[in-house]
């Protein structure tokens, strides 16, 4: 019995010091997976996607682990018994493990995990599987000896368990499959008291959807609203249903007119967000090929879009919206920027609305941005504000983070345009840049959930960059289609490069860059397609 005790204890001591290390290695992975909206089977695309960093560095850490932990027993092989080898074997996993640990921060996330409720209780409940785990496969592996009872096998026993990392996807996966069980209902709960809460209130609800521009008309639409009336708008891109209604139950509805931007990524989603939200407006800003890759096809895309105007009274729909025959201003029809001139200091456009014509300006940039301000009008004028009052809250525009924005430094121009994923926005973005003087610089990794004409659309937008002074491709994922769609448009061989990451681009740009030179950021990729 005290042999079998002293099994089970040196069982449990290597695979709890294996479970720690694991489990300070598990931030970054939960980070992506909370990207995925904590979607396993995207995340375990994701991480066993060819040529992942990610992937590969675990892999390297276990392959080290092993051959170090069991070099040590060896070398240690005359301390006895041979638990105490074991417990020398451990120095090597601490030590290897420290160095990837400070390794990490050149590999830190782009979008760094948020330590919400819910990502703390997975994290918590992973901590309770993956030592069980540890410490079963210890207990076994303790055991396995007794029963094999020879010098290697005893001395070797625990060098199995430096393989766990390579378990650490798997482990966190059904970990958040445990969760859903608590997580469904109690997200149900919070959605639900949100929706009574919007089902009561008396302000006017909008919801916005399109493939593009519904967080800047949003946004336009609060900054003009708001000079005259009490408005809320959810902020920056919380446009679900567990985003929306934690914007609700924590601000609650002390207002006149409640935006509410609204993402979809599958069918039924716009259907979902109207059941909660309940809007008597709606703004569709366009349809092009943005998230084809999970609805398949841009006539998929256009329905899904469209179930906000039939479930709305009156409805803004872009030039690119699909027609929905309700009672619509509809643009370029109804509405328009017209005589637009853009310049590398702003726009300046006609606003036609209401049967009148109102000259207007704005340190907005970009054809992109007058089309979103022309909706945001046109929403307003539905609202009940006159195209005086409208023009007077354009002026006061300033542009939304990372749509676009103008950025300077030390002379240099920057065009932040790192949150557009779309061509049309990418298109237009390049349109503004080479308003600028001086050397015309860009830096991207391409276009993504774009399904099966991803490579047709980054081949696009390759073509669209030939005849800059520079071009960096970041990444391996996107950027073939790009850099051939480039050369195929007849962009100088010299002129573009490929580096592996955000930070290479940098350096490059630091070394090149002089006073007067513009530099645009199109699309800087979330972690979860790096």
């Amino acid at each position: 019995m005290e042999i079998d005790i002293m099994q089970i204890v040196y069982g449990i001591i290597g695979g709890a010091l294996m479970a720690e290390l694991c489990c300070l290695l598990l931030p970054r992975l939960a980070g992506i997976l909370q990207q995925s909206g904590y979607d396993g089977k995207r995340f375990l695309q994701w991480y066993f996607r060819k040529g992942n960093i990610q992937r590969k560095r675990i892999s390297l850490l276990a392959l080290s682990l092993v051959l170090l932990t069991a070099l040590f027993n060896l070398c240690f092989c005359f301390l006895t018994p041979a638990s105490w080898a074991n417990l020398v074997s451990a120095a090597p996993v601490l030590a290897v493990g420290g160095i990837y640990l400070y390794s990490e921060k050149k590999y830190a996330l782009k979008v760094r995990e948020k330590h919400t409720p819910r990502f703390l209780r997975l994290l918590a409940c992973h901590g309770v599987l993956f030592f069980a785990l540890s410490a079963g496969a210890g207990v076994g592996l303790a055991f396995a000896s007794l029963a094999v009872d020879t010098t290697w096998f005893t001395l070797l026993r625990f060098v199995p368990l430096a393989l766990l990392p390579l378990a650490l996807p798997v482990t966190l996966v059904c970990a958040n499959a445990l969760m859903c069980v608590y997580e469904i209902p109690h997200n149900r709960r919070f959605i639900a008291r949100a929706g009574h809460m919007l089902a009561q209130s008396k302000c006017v609800k909008v919801g916005i959807t399109g493939s593009f521009g519904k967080t800047s008309v949003k946004t336009y639409a609060a900054a003009i609203l708001s000079r005259r009336f009490r408005v809320f708008a959810t902020p920056a891109s919380y446009n679900t249903p567990i985003g929306i209604a934690k914007c609700v139950n924590e601000e609650g509805l002390d207002c006149d007119i409640f935006l509410a931007e609204m993402g979809a990524r599958r069918e039924g989603d716009i259907a979902q967000l109207c059941d909660l939200v309940r809007p008597q407006y709606g703004v569709i800003t366009g349809v092009c090929g943005q998230h084809i890759e999970t609805f398949g096809s841009i006539e998929a895309i256009g329905r899904e879009k469209s179930v906000l105007a039939a479930r709305t009274e009156r409805v803004v729909l872009g030039a690119s919206a699909p027609d929905c025959g309700k009672d619509v201003l509809r643009e370029g029809k109804d509405f328009a920027a017209e005589g637009l001139v853009c310049t590398e200091d702003g726009i300046s456009f006609t606003l036609r609305l209401g049967g009148e014509r109102i000259a207007v300006s704005s340190v907005l940039l970009g054809r992109c941005a007058a089309e979103d301000v022309a909706l945001a009008a046109a929403l307003c004028y539905m609202l009940g504000m006159t195209p005086a009052e409208i023009a007077e809250g354009i002026a006061g525009l300033r542009p939304v983070p990372h749509r676009l924005q103008k950025l300077e430094n030390n002379g240099l121009v920057i065009l932040d345009d790192s949150y557009n994923s779309n061509i049309v926005g990418a298109k237009n973005a390049l349109e503004t840049l080479r308003l600028f003087h001086g050397g015309k610089y860009v830096v991207t990794p391409g276009i993504v959930e774009l399904g099966e004409i991803a490579e047709e659309t980054n081949s696009e937008l390759g073509a669209a960059l030939a005849g800059l002074d520079s071009v960096t491709l970041v990444g391996e994922t996107l950027v073939l289609p790009v850099r051939k769609g480039y050369l195929d448009a007849g962009g100088d061989p010299e002129k573009i490069r490929v580096v592996p990451t955000l930070a290479a681009a940098q350096d490059y740009l630091a070394a090149t860059l002089v006073p007067g030179d513009a530099v645009l950021f199109l699309n800087d990729l979330p972690d979860l397609y790096r």
